[in-house]
């Protein structure tokens, strides 16, 4: 069966609206499942109050484990250790920083009577959900822990199940910020990206720098400015910019007091009521968009 059609909402930085618009987006755009794919820092389910399903643990990288009762306290871990990850404790016990712990695999081999075996931790779980606007999938990533990028990968994989047993035609995907290995997971097969940025030269830096990861994917991208009324001269320039890119503007979000004042009581600018209009209409209008990628 064919992959179902998935758009992901990103920025190049924090803070420029995208969880925002992507739960508005989850609340208009019919037949889809919603994906919060900012595993490191997931915070959608604030807005849209998902109710768990199903939950399943998701284990990382390797990481040595030493059986004390196999031990001889030789010392030849800690010696060859080049990442300092094995210390000997006040009880002589030699244990591992798993946080230090690069999964290399030499102390298992140094070890004369075979007392180190490789473990994979627990890094993080996944949720399958159900919210008042459709299925979600979501995760969370223990602090400190890695591979986001593969947690990102395992929450899209759940997400393409759940679409096509339940017969749905849309994946919308909250990705995370940056151009890190996991925006390149959330990138990775998808159809189209509505990259958000804002009118200030850290927002256009960063436009450009997630463009080119969008475009070495092979994936349609679109821009939507946000708060684009604060800088008329900036606005222009990343006109200016999309232009000389041949990339679309499909919306223009002006500030508003309203959506501070939604999120605030755990909202969307969708759920407010008429001091909302400027804002809902153009959200509306980016819907209509996203609509007409996913028919393409």
């Amino acid at each position: 069966m064919d992959r179902v059609k998935e758009l992901v909402i990103l920025s190049g930085k924090g803070g420029t609206g995208k969880t925002t618009l992507t739960s508005s987006l989850s609340k208009i755009i019919k037949n889809k499942v919603i994906v919060d794919a900012d595993v490191d820092a997931s915070d959608m389910f604030i807005l849209l109050k998902p109710r768990v399903l199903k939950k399943e643990i998701f284990r990382g990288k390797s990481v040595a484990f030493i059986h004390q009762e196999k031990c001889i306290h030789c010392g030849l871990c800690e010696q060859h250790c080049r990442f300092d990850a094995i210390h000997k404790n006040s009880e002589g016990q030699f244990i591992v920083n798993e946080f230090k712990c690069d999964g290399c695999d030499l102390c298992v081999y140094v070890c004369p009577v075979g007392a180190i075996t490789m473990e994979q931790g627990i890094v993080g779980e996944w949720y399958l959900s159900e919210t008042d606007y459709g299925p979600m999938v979501h995760a969370r990533l223990n602090p400190g822990d890695e591979n986001s990028g593969n947690l990102v990968t395992m929450v899209k994989h759940q997400a393409q199940i759940v679409a096509k047993e339940q017969g749905l035609s849309k994946i919308i995907i909250d990705g995370p910020p940056g151009t890190g290995c996991p925006v390149i997971s959330a990138l990775s097969g998808a159809t189209a990206t509505i990259i958000v940025t804002e009118p200030t030269l850290s927002g256009m830096h960063d436009l450009d720098r997630i463009l080119k990861v969008a475009n070495q994917f092979k994936v349609l991208p679109k821009i939507v400015i946000n708060k684009y009324d604060l800088n008329n001269e900036n606005v222009k320039k990343i006109e200016e910019f999309a232009q000389k890119n041949n990339v679309e503007i499909i919306g223009r979000i002006p500030f508003d007091h309203c959506v501070i004042d939604m999120l605030i009581n755990e909202k969307t600018p969708i759920d407010g009521g008429e001091e909302c209009n400027r804002v809902k209409d153009e959200i509306y209008k980016i819907a209509n968009f996203a609509n007409g990628i996913f028919e393409t």
